[in-house]
């Protein structure tokens, strides 16, 4: 045991792999990283090796035996890809070379998702190691998770994992005292829309006021589907939500204030009291956002063609593909006759999970135990597209994790505090121990 790597060591050496999916990515850098889970779980008598589905950047698959020869089964989950770096300019040391400043590691992956989900294999490949492992674990680290995850789905919905629980350790704590179990995470419909209403783009002083102009007419389809003045989306696309129960709004009462939230990213509230209602809004209520517009030039033309991508997230309890379909006929409503609409919409369903679930209960003991907080249980706002097939399986998942919005994860100058590290340390080794008693 004593000359067993600390975790904060293995953490810097998985960092120093410069596994960027994104872009094309480096194939040679993410089979390092993947191998580099594989050796660690061999190495504690375990078994593993790697998975690629069509071709894509492979998994590291493997499982760790309960040191008693039975127990139930989790499985553990984490991604070894990372975003680019962007400009190296803008980091105050090199992206891949891990940098300790004022108890916060920096690097590219270090909040997002190497040192989160790290603990979950540290702790048992240790706990392995000395005869004390009480659950099997299986592990599933992907690299592709920046990239829409598409080989682990279908791995997922091909290959039913058959397991007693999930953990995820690839979120956020509610703050910095306050760990989180998430119980539900928003889908998507996502994509470009397309108007185009002739052939090239004209002169204002010559058509200006008898033709089309594409800007105008997708603002007017636009405006088909965006919310009210009070942010809420309107009733065509609120179809299938379900309304978080009593525990979880307790739980919010916990969570930093919606003002605090929203003063915190020097925004404003879209309406009078949506900061009081902030954690259901983007936990459990759908939101639309034209997330770009592009059209036209800045002279005096008609532009022939206007280009928005639109997002819609979706609360848990609909259905992506009645979404997006329920979108698009929004969107061609009232299309005037000459012009031309198209979309193309990537998707991806809620899901949620009941935290009055024993899984779920028992979590929630073991981070009380290992942080000295109870847990909250907070929806997440963001999309984890594997999430709806754990759920639509029935596997009880735990969807937590250690890193801050202050980590500037996907950002320059990415970091993740040690204590973060610390936490996920202790809440692992108190997970697995509480999970080993589950029923089988």
């Amino acid at each position: 045991m004593s000359g067993r790597p600390t975790i904060r060591e293995e953490l810097e050496d998985w960092l120093r792999i410069p596994s960027v999916s994104t872009g094309g990515g480096d194939r040679g850098a993410l089979d390092r990283a993947c191998d580099w889970v594989i050796e660690r779980i061999e190495a504690a008598g375990g078994t593993a090796d790697r998975l690629t589905v069509n071709g894509g950047n492979a998994m590291a698959a493997g499982e760790l035996r309960a040191s008693s020869g039975d127990g139930p089964t989790v499985l553990s989950y984490g991604h070894y890809d990372v975003q680019d770096p962007g400009p190296v300019d803008a980091w105050e040391t090199p992206p891949f070379e891990p940098a300790e400043r004022h108890g916060r590691l920096y690097a590219r992956g270090a909040a997002d998702d190497k040192g989160n989900f790290l603990p979950l294999l540290h702790v048992a490949c240790e706990l392995a190691s000395a005869g004390e492992l009480p659950v099997n674990v299986r592990f599933l680290v992907e690299g592709e998770e920046e990239i829409g995850s598409e080989g682990l789905i279908r791995h997922l919905q091909e290959q039913p994992p058959d397991v007693d629980a999930a953990i995820i350790f690839d979120s956020l704590m509610a703050d910095e005292r306050t760990p989180a179990i998430n119980t539900g995470v928003r889908g998507i419909v996502q994509g470009p829309v397309e108007v185009r209403t002739s052939a090239r783009d004209l002169h204002s002083g010559l058509y200006g006021g008898a033709v089309l102009n594409a800007t105008h007419v997708l603002m007017q389809a636009l405006r088909n589907v965006l919310p009210g003045p009070d942010g809420r989306v309107r009733r065509e696309l609120r179809a299938g939500v379900t309304p978080a129960d009593d525990a979880e709004r307790e739980s919010w009462a916990r969570l930093p204030s919606g003002a605090a939230m929203i003063g915190e990213a020097g925004a404003a509230e879209v309406t009078d009291g949506a900061a009081a209602e902030f954690w259901e809004r983007t936990g459990s209520e759908p939101s639309v956002d034209v997330n770009m517009l592009r059209a036209g030039e800045p002279r005096t033309v008609i532009p022939s063609v206007a280009r928005a991508q639109v997002s819609i997230r979706l609360a848990p309890g609909q259905r992506a593909a009645e979404v997006a379909a329920e979108m698009e006929r929004l969107l061609r409503t009232g299309l005037p006759e000459g012009a031309e609409l198209s979309v193309d919409f990537d998707l991806a369903d809620p899901a949620r999970f009941d935290p009055n679930d024993p899984v779920l209960q028992l979590a929630a003991t073991a981070m009380e135990r290992a942080c000295g907080t109870p847990p909250a249980f907070v929806r997440l706002g963001g999309t984890l597209p594997f999430l709806s097939v754990l759920a639509e399986q029935g596997v009880p998942t735990i969807v937590s994790g250690f890193a801050l919005g202050a980590d500037a994860f996907h950002a320059p100058n990415e970091s993740y505090r040690l204590e973060s590290l610390r936490l996920g340390e202790l809440t692992a080794r108190e997970l697995y121990r509480e999970l080993g008693g589950l029923p089988r």
